[in-house]
Parts: structure tokens; C-alpha cells; sequence
């Protein structure tokens, strides 16, 4: 028996190790992936209903009961002979219905709509509603049914139940003596007790939720960015493609150096003086001691470039002065738009003084 100890590298290099590109959380994102807690946003729904409960509570206590002695004052009533009774009563019925409960609904639909946006932000996509076939497919439906992410809801979800039963119970064995007593008092201090126990069980039972789903809300972040992570071969490959084609890199790059090119030639009008070799180079200079710490050069070229620089010099009325080792020094060793270094002070320093003087010499 001969036993294979080589490995495959390649499969190694599959396993999905690396945190997700913003290019991969784009694309996921517009697939109508994103991270977020459902239980996070039943939280939020039923803390706001109780704390919107407790501010609106008295309002809609006000119209549904005005509503219910509404329905009650029709019992026997005379009207209810003629036509178009029922229509009367049920708009009535209706509205009054609404306005009891649209404003603890709106308050509701509101913090609901803010705890999702403040967990994936604003994300508006079609694709999740885009019919796909492989939906269809029982084996795909199987392998969710019975995948590592079904079996830790199905915890989770015993998880909560055994929470909450655990304290319901407490809560009933706690307030049993109390609710007892409540029978022997008056109607009105006894449903007051009553509502003020069950207002306690609730707000526990609300708080305890939210615990469980913020606890929620970093699982899901994590399994999120566990599911969206890639391989180093997946980054290169899409690092490949967003840097395109050679052939499209090279016609970009060639665009850039025609652009690059006609704003030099733009800034050479604004130089100082140009020095030559005198033919095979040209470097346009400028100083402004207001604002530059030494001379900076404009432009620079070779051959048809440098010969373009010229015309362009003696049609703005621009000294061109030839002097070929500081022409050399300035085009090999100083970038277009950087300042001249130190070493070659003294050479540009003569070339400006002359050209100083030259104006002085021709503006008498």
C-alpha cells in the first residue's frame, strides 16, 4: 500500500481566512445581504409599544371607551330602523377604532424602522424578490432545513422560551399573594393594582428580551462576517478584475500622460526663463519668492517636447537661455512641479539674475 503524503497547496488556499474587500460587502450588499437582528427590532417594537403605552395609554383608554358607550347608546335606538344604519355606525366604529391606536401603531412602525436602519442603513435592493429557480430545488431546501445556522436558531429559540417561562413563573409565584388581595378591594384599585403587576411583568420580560438581542445582534454580526469572508485567491482575482485589462490599463495610462502633458504645456507661459541643451531638452522655470521657497519647475521635455516648449516660450516673449549642464541636471533630477534642491542654487541663480537683467535692460 503506498501512502500519499503530498498535499494540494491549491486547497489550502480556498479556505476563506481573509475579512471581506468593501468592493465583496458592496456586491453583498446589493444582493440584499446585510446583518441584522430580528430580534434586535421585536425588542425595540415591544419596549416602544409599553413606553408609548404609558404616555398614550390614558388617550386611548379615552376613546375606546368612548367608543364602546358610543356603540352602546345605539342598543334600541329608533335609527337603527332606518337605511343605511349599519354604514353609519361601522365609519364611526372605524375611526374611533383608528384614533385610538394609530398613534401607539406610528410610534411603534417608527423606532421599529430606526433599530433596522441603525444596523444595516439605508439598503434598498430588488434582487432578494428576483425569482430564482434554485429556490425550487428540495435538496437546496433540505440542506437549510438541517444546516449548522437552522440547528443555533432552534437553541436560541429554546434558549428564550426557557428564559421567559422561568421568568413568568417567578413573576406569578412573586405576585400570586398580591393578585389574591386585589379581589377584595373596589373595582377601580383593583384593576389598578392588577395593571401595575402586569405592567412590572412586562417591562422585565421586555428588558430581559433586549438583553438577549443585542446578544443577538454580535452573534449575527459575526456569523455575518464569517459568511462573507474570502480566499487569498478570491482577493487576487478580484483585485485582477477592477484593475482591468492590460490593454485598457495601457490606453488609461496613456490618456493620463496626453493630460498630464497638456497642463504642462499650459503652466509653461508662466515660467520665468527656459533653459536648453539647446535642442535635445528644455526646462521651463519659475520663482515667485511670495510664495515658493526656491524655483519650481513648470515643465520639461525632450526632443519634439522640448522643441514644443521652445515655440511656446518665444510666442509669450519668455527668455530661452542655453546652458547645457544645469539643463541636464534640472531634467534628470527634478520632478515636474518640485522645487530645485540646493545643489543647484548657484546654477539657477545666475540664469534668473540674468534674466533679471535683461528685463531691466529692455524695459529702458
Amino acid at each position: 500500500m503506498t501512502i500519499n503524503n503530498s498535499f494540494d497547496l491549491q486547497f489550502f488556499g480556498e479556505e476563506r481566512t481573509e475579512e471581506a474587500t468593501p468592493h465583496k460587502r458592496e456586491k453583498v450588499r446589493e444582493e440584499g445581504r446585510v446583518c441584522v437582528s430580528k430580534d434586535l427590532n421585536a425588542a425595540a417594537g415591544i419596549i416602544t409599544a409599553l413606553l408609548g403605552l404609558s404616555m398614550l395609554g390614558a388617550l386611548t383608554w379615552r376613546t375606546l371607551t368612548g367608543l364602546i358607550r358610543f356603540m352602546i347608546s345605539y342598543i334600541g335606538d329608533k335609527s337603527l330602523l332606518q337605511d343605511g344604519w349599519f354604514y353609519y355606525v361601522a365609519w364611526e366604529a372605524i375611526k374611533d377604532y383608528f384614533a385610538a391606536w394609530l398613534p401607539l401603531g406610528a410610534l411603534v412602525v417608527l423606532f421599529s424602522t430606526c433599530a433596522v436602519i441603525a444596523q444595516v442603513g439605508f439598503a434598498f435592493t430588488s434582487k432578494p424578490f428576483e425569482p430564482k429557480f434554485d429556490r425550487l430545488n428540495p435538496f437546496t431546501g433540505m440542506k437549510k432545513i438541517i444546516s449548522l445556522r437552522s440547528i443555533v436558531e432552534l437553541l436560541k429559540g429554546l434558549l428564550k422560551a426557557s428564559i421567559f417561562a422561568v421568568m413568568i413563573y417567578t413573576a406569578i409565584r412573586n405576585y400570586l399573594p398580591t393578585s389574591s388581595k386585589t379581589m377584595q378591594m373596589s373595582l377601580e384599585f383593583g384593576s389598578l393594582e392588577f395593571w401595575d403587576m402586569l405592567w412590572n411583568m412586562a417591562m422585565r420580560l421586555a428588558l430581559m428580551l433586549l438583553v438577549m438581542a443585542f446578544a443577538d445582534y454580535f452573534y449575527q454580526k459575526w456569523d455575518f462576517e464569517k459568511s462573507i469572508r474570502m480566499s487569498k485567491k478570491e482577493i487576487k482575482d478580484e483585485y485582477k478584475q477592477m484593475e482591468g485589462d492590460p490593454q485598457i490599463k495601457s490606453k488609461i495610462r496613456q490618456k493620463q500622460r496626453e493630460m498630464a502633458k497638456q497642463r504642462m504645456m499650459a503652466d509653461v507661459p508662466k515660467a520665468d526663463v527656459v533653459i536648453t541643451n539647446p535642442t535635445h531638452i528644455a526646462v521651463a522655470l519659475a520663482y515667485d519668492r511670495e510664495v515658493m521657497g526656491a524655483p519650481q519647475v513648470l515643465a520639461k521635455g525632450g526632443d519634439f517636447l522640448a522643441k514644443q516648449i521652445r515655440e511656446i516660450a518665444k510666442a509669450n516673449l519668455i527668455p530661452v537661455i542655453e546652458n547645457k549642464p544645469l539643463a541636464w541636471a534640472l531634467y534628470e533630477n527634478v520632478e515636474i512641479g518640485e522645487e530645485i534642491p540646493e545643489d543647484l542654487y548657484r546654477g539657477v541663480a545666475e540664469v534668473l539674475a540674468l534674466v533679471y537683467k535683461l528685463k531691466k535692460e529692455n524695459e529702458k
